[in-house]
């Protein structure tokens, strides 16, 4: 491959950070309430090194029945990114849209194995359009981006 060719590679995959949170254990299993949850989806990327890129997808979920909180999950998981040779205009793209696309699946299953661990029914998260997303915040930044991609749901 020539050294000017465009390249893109996952270096890594791993989880960056990890939370669980009950705070009304342990009556908050003995209530037959169904929950009702709130998902957050965020991601972010920043550039560490020569064409070394991380990109985090953060999701956070709460459980609540009630006034009271079930349950608060909180996983990031993280990739590295090697991305040589792009043109500049298409590397936000990339971040914003193909690497949160690749990672998205890993954090679905961190998430879900953290609340089965916790005691809970596992939760299963919906596919989330990265692209629809990316659009939405270009829509509202309404200016180029710079290397830092930050989207949230």
């Amino acid at each position: 491959m020539s050294e000017t060719q465009p390249s893109f590679s996952i270096e890594k995959l791993y989880v960056k950070d990890l939370s669980l949170e009950i705070p009304n254990a342990p009556q908050v299993f003995m209530q037959a309430d169904t929950p009702q949850l709130e998902v957050k989806v965020h991601n972010e990327a920043n550039k560490f090194g020569d064409g070394l890129y991380e990109v985090v997808v953060t999701v956070t979920v709460t459980a609540k029945a009630g006034d009271k909180t079930m349950f608060l999950a909180e996983a990031a998981q993280a990739g590295i990114f090697a991305i040589r040779n792009v043109p500049e205009n298409e590397i936000n793209p990339l971040l914003g849209i193909v690497c949160p696309t690749v990672v998205y699946p890993y954090v679905r299953e961190t998430i879900s194995d953290l609340i089965t661990r916790g005691g809970f029914p596992p939760v299963l998260l919906s596919p989330v359009s990265f692209e629809a997303l990316y659009a939405q915040r270009l829509q509202q930044a309404q200016q180029p981006a710079g290397p830092k991609i930050e989207i949230a749901s």
